[in-house]
């Protein structure tokens, strides 16, 4: 303990703040991006400027956000691509209404709890071909296409396969994710070192990459549509594949594959109406939080106190049991999603909360993941939220040969205790981590949000809203602001865990604070997964955008 402590202390006096602001918090990167006829913001600048050039020759928000998803794909492999799925949440000013998207995809047809069983395998792999579940990432992007978008798809990926083939730079953290997995899976799968490696070696910061296989699948995309790639080669292709590794995704799986449009969730937070995706992400975890937070007067306690940290964290672990327990496909779900919104259920759920004393309770597995968020909005009033991912690191491992992507490893989500909602099942959705975020006022657009990191997401979803909602901070700075992330006690077996679990902070809290949560029986460390935040605000009185980006990556936000 401390030991602990005096790491602790040590932080708390290092320089909090690189710089002196004249506007807003010190501990604001910039200050917002606006702009009158659109904005995109994504976690890659090249990205970015692809979807800006995409709103000015005429397309949609929605056909911006999927070349923006296309790049991503390409020059963020460790976090996204066409192998992961997506969702997201559309404003259309037309009909003044939110749709949500659930692109996600199932696990085979061909595999069994049985098998896992028999295998006196007890939890599924991180990697390999056990955990990949249909990709739903291409499907995704035709469904939004269809119903939102403007120009073709072959003007939409154009762009990426033109980087794809002729090279873009690879940025500084990128580098640093792909040092971390390439190591190791160039040395366990085939066709990784082929794909993603400059002339056989790890790509550097500065170094220039390119994918000629990914703009030969981007080509025949953009060509033959969704069905080139659940119909087509790429789906026999990578079918055979996953079989000759041992794994069970069949072509089949493939062709019966597709996406749904789903009514998004929400809940009123003091007058904003946040909306989330219902199960089977975690998105109705940030609502539950939200639900309970409501109870307790912020305007009274300050951002940073150990009373704002404790009440957020204790709140998290209640809602963290529930998604443990109940969070599923909704096929399998148990308990409504209408009852675990209710204010009612946060009032009983709240009351558990002992205002002096860390409480312990059942937190269930967590993890952490690769992902990329991007939100954009047009001149005609349309916002996209939309994120997409290949989960843990780049994903499984698994990478076809001559395709150009890795699948994502999304079936490690999934229980393999038998009788619970997320047990696993053939063709069934697993749970997801990954949550576009959206919130209106009085029924008028306000914010198109997100913050990717696995397990983090939302408790950064929560922590953006009181940020602006609570704290009355910028879009920018509701972004930058020290961020804390509570970890529980895990043992990646898929069974519940008792335990306090632990606050991870950042620098730029207040050491005497801090140590009023260890008084409270809070286990504080440092070094947490804080995830990358991309946000757009409207403006409805003014008609113009905000933009903000994610200072702990490599994102960027622009208008025009």
């Amino acid at each position: 303990m401390k030991k602990s402590i005096l790491i602790l202390f040590l932080l708390s006096t290092k320089l909090l703040f690189a710089q002196d602001r004249l506007t807003g918090k010190n501990f604001a990167t910039r200050s917002e991006v606006i702009g009158q006829h659109g904005m995109v913001a994504s976690s890659q600048p090249l990205a970015t400027q692809i979807g800006i050039d995409i709103l000015k020759k005429g397309g949609s928000a929605v056909d911006a956000a999927i070349a923006v998803n296309a790049a991503l794909g390409l020059m963020e492999p460790t976090g996204s691509g066409i192998g992961g799925d997506l969702f997201a949440i559309v404003w259309e000013a037309k009909t003044k209404k939110l749709y949500g998207l659930n692109a996600s995809g199932r696990s085979p047809k061909a595999l069994t709890l049985d098998y896992f069983n028999k295998n006196n395998i007890k939890h599924i792999p991180p990697s390999g071909p056990l955990p990949v579940t249909v990709p739903g990432c291409v499907d995704g992007w035709f469904e939004l296409h269809n119903k939102f978008g403007k120009i073709p798809m072959k003007d939409i990926l154009n762009p990426s396969i033109k980087y794809a083939e002729e090279g873009f730079p690879t940025t500084d953290l990128i580098a640093y994710y792909l040092q971390i997995t390439l190591k190791k899976y160039m040395k366990m799968y085939p066709n990784v070192k082929e794909t993603y490696t400059v002339d056989g070696k790890l790509p550097q910061k500065g170094d220039i990459t390119k994918n000629i296989f990914l703009a030969n699948t981007y080509k025949k995309i953009a060509k033959g549509g969704r069905d080139a790639f659940y119909k087509g080669d790429i789906a026999r292709e990578t079918a055979k594949f996953i079989q000759d590794q041992g794994g069970f995704l069949a072509y089949e799986d493939f062709t019966t594959h597709k996406s749904d449009w789903i009514e998004p969730v929400s809940t009123n937070y003091r007058g904003y109406d946040v909306w989330e995706l219902p199960p089977n992400g975690q998105g109705i975890s940030t609502l539950q939080m939200l639900n309970i937070i409501e109870g307790y007067d912020f305007t009274k306690i300050p951002f940073g106190s150990a009373e704002h940290l404790h009440i957020v964290n204790e709140a998290k672990k209640l809602v963290f049991e529930d998604r443990a327990k109940y969070y599923a496909d909704l096929d399998f779900m148990k308990i409504s999603v209408t009852d675990l919104l209710s204010k009612e259920y946060a009032s009983q759920r709240r009351s558990l909360i002992n205002p002096d004393n860390a409480g312990t309770f059942k937190a269930g597995k967590e993890s952490n993941g690769g992902t990329v968020y991007l939100t954009v909005a047009d001149k005609d009033g349309n916002m996209v939220s939309l994120i997409q991912s290949n989960y843990r690191g780049m994903g499984s491992g698994m990478v076809p040969p001559k395709l150009g992507f890795m699948l994502q490893d999304r079936g490690e989500c999934f229980n393999i205790a038998e009788g619970t909602p997320n047990s696993y099942a053939p063709q069934k959705r697993p749970f997801h981590t990954i949550i576009p975020g959206f919130v209106t006022k009085k029924g008028i657009p306000f914010m198109s949000f997100g913050v990717m990191g696995g397990d983090f997401q939302p408790q950064g979803h929560v922590q953006i809203l009181m940020n602006m909602i609570d704290f009355g901070m910028n879009l920018q700075e509701a972004g930058d602001a020290p961020r804390f992330e509570h970890i529980g006690s895990t043992n990646f077996t898929g069974e519940l865990a008792e335990g306090k679990g632990e606050i991870l902070i950042e620098n730029g809290f207040d050491f005497e604070e801090i140590k009023k949560l260890i008084q409270k029986g809070h286990k504080v460390g440092f070094g947490g997964y804080y995830g990358g935040y991309q946000a757009i605000m409207f403006d409805s009185e003014r008609k113009v955008y905000f933009g903000a980006s994610e200072s702990r990556k490599d994102g960027q936000a622009t208008g025009y």
